[in-house]
């Protein structure tokens, strides 16, 4: 074989590859997000389906994060400042990755304190563990020197357009103007 046929057929090689993964890619970004069944902090059951007819995100984090999520729902107030009364279709629904500690209760006093339009979700192990894989969210625990834990997490803000579909996601500190274009963009799409 010709030293060019080779390096036509490594090329072809490299291009189909690269088409693959960003195939295998695109239908796992299509895969984000799946059923689950947790506690609100009113003692209400809620599913994906509650959240069926508005947009909104998803986010998991724990009310003892040190940084990480107290930044994301400060973000998130700002966000809402900037669309007023246009935020009103969107929610926020933060689902803890630590229910041994957060509580449904102690969930919604946690996020009283940032925004009335996120909703607090808990439930059991297991219920939070399913939701954790379907969203395929990386949650660990780790063992603190004083007997403390704290929780790795995955720190992104999944978008769900009106019929509940993955409409993409926003990165821990995303710049202010692209995260609020993005929620005007789902908001203002019927």
């Amino acid at each position: 074989m010709s030293r060019l046929a080779r390096l036509l057929t490594w090329l072809l090689i490299a291009v189909l590859g690269v088409a693959t993964a960003w195939i295998v890619f695109d239908r796992r970004a299509e895969t984000v997000g799946g059923p689950f069944r947790l506690v609100a902090g009113d003692g209400r059951t809620l599913t994906e389906r509650d959240f069926l007819g508005h947009p909104y995100g998803m986010f998991f984090g724990y009310t003892h994060c040190p940084d990480v999520c107290p930044t994301t729902l400060s973000e998130f107030q700002a966000i809402e400042q900037r669309l007023g009364a246009g935020i009103k279709d969107f929610s926020l629904v933060f689902v803890t990755v630590d229910p041994d500690r957060d509580t449904p209760a102690i969930l919604k006093d946690y996020l009283a304190s940032f925004s009335d339009r996120v909703v607090g979700l808990s439930g059991s192990s297991e219920a939070v563990a399913a939701a954790i894989k379907a969203f395929k969210v990386y949650a660990k625990r780790v063992e603190g020197s004083d007997g403390d834990y704290s929780m790795d997490h995955t720190a992104t803000m999944f978008l769900f357009d009106r019929s509940g579909r993955y409409a993409g996601k926003l990165l821990y500190q995303t710049p202010e103007d692209e995260a609020v274009a993005r929620i005007k963009a789902l908001i203002d799409t019927p």
